[in-house]
């Protein structure tokens, strides 16, 4: 069984809607966008990752030293995903 835990990078996914005022979020790519607070501080990125079961929301913060995105979790929510680079 195949699942789909890649973003489709043909897909120009719109800019999710967060409930919170606490963020806003900052297209960076065609399923990415980084989290910025009220200061301007970048938290991490949001990323829409297309599931079997509906679309989900990957939080993820980038390690600089390896360039690389470490994951943070996964989320039905996008206001989840962004609650949890808060911390």
């Amino acid at each position: 069984m195949t699942s789909l835990t890649t973003a489709h990078p043909a897909l120009l996914w719109e800019t999710p809607t967060l409930r919170s005022r606490s963020e806003h979020l900052d297209r960076a790519g065609d399923h990415l966008w980084r989290v910025v607070d009220a200061r301007g501080t970048i938290r991490g990125h949001l990323r829409v990752i297309a599931d079997p079961l509906g679309i989900r929301y990957r939080a993820e913060r980038l390690h600089l030293a390896s360039g690389a995105f470490v994951l943070v979790g996964e989320f039905w929510d996008p206001d989840d995903a962004v609650a949890s680079l808060r911390h």
